[in-house]
């Protein structure tokens, strides 16, 4: 069993930080993805930094995959390259982009070597996709910023929707603290933070608060919480469980 303490150890991030809303809404505009095999998580990467208006540039070693990325526009641009060749990444130019996504899991030779070769291209931040821990581990080795499970980290997801649904998003900064975003609890309603005594009670702390759309970074003690509105809070995990939710 994979747990949740032995992928801290390994270095993997649970859940990316970029998918809670309020740090997204930090992200430069202006970001370059590129996205190395167009299997089932790289389409899905692709597919949605696309829709979020990211200059995405997909990758992929099989020409129909390609071809179909092309065709359903999950890129702004898509091109057949062996990852596993330096000099075809420089061409297709992978290393001018900000961030690489590794889809490639399942095959782990050429996973790491293209990890290797994104690195030393120098590209700043890479993340790459597991199979298994000496598939991360090796990853980590070779210069991987982030290595992510998706399969372990839907299961997490799903467990925890289950068993709190109120928590829309979490971030855990190590095995004991995480950043959470949820859906602002009843008893909250109508009570600015100063009067919830959130610190005292629970000890979580208010890193933003939802306001007509936006997120309101570093509320004030007199900002008044709205019933069905989000907020994000930074705590331990095990007093993030006593909050009303």
């Amino acid at each position: 069993m994979v747990t949740s303490k032995c992928l801290y150890q390994l270095g993997i991030t649970i859940v990316n930080l970029s998918s809670l809303k309020f740090f997204r809404n930090l992200i430069k505009d202006d970001q370059q993805f590129a996205v190395i095999g167009l299997g089932r998580f790289g389409r899905s990467v692709s597919t949605t930094l696309h829709k979020l208006g990211y200059q995405v540039l997909a990758t992929d070693i099989d020409e129909k995959r390609v071809a179909q990325a092309l065709t359903e526009n999950i890129a702004g641009h898509a091109v057949k390259i062996d990852s596993t060749e330096p000099s075809a990444l420089k061409e297709a130019g992978i290393f001018e982009v900000d961030t690489v996504i590794v889809g490639i899991g399942n095959y782990i030779q050429e996973s790491i070597i293209t990890t290797l070769n994104v690195k030393e291209g120098g590209v700043s931040n890479v993340v790459a996709k597991a199979s298994s821990e000496v598939h991360c581990k090796l990853l980590r080795r070779v210069g991987a910023d982030h290595v992510v499970f998706p399969e372990y980290e839907a299961g997490c997801a799903l467990a925890r929707t289950l068993t709190k649904p109120s928590i829309l998003e979490r971030f855990d900064i190590d095995p004991d603290n995480s950043i959470v975003e949820l859906i602002v609890p009843e008893e909250f309603h109508g009570k600015n933070i100063a009067e919830l005594h959130l610190r005292n009670r629970f000890g979580v702390n208010v890193l933003a608060v939802s306001e007509g759309g936006k997120f309101l970074i570093n509320p004030g003690p007199g900002k008044r919480l709205q019933k069905g509105s989000i907020m994000a809070v930074i705590g331990r995990n095990q007093d993030i469980n006593r909050l009303p939710i």
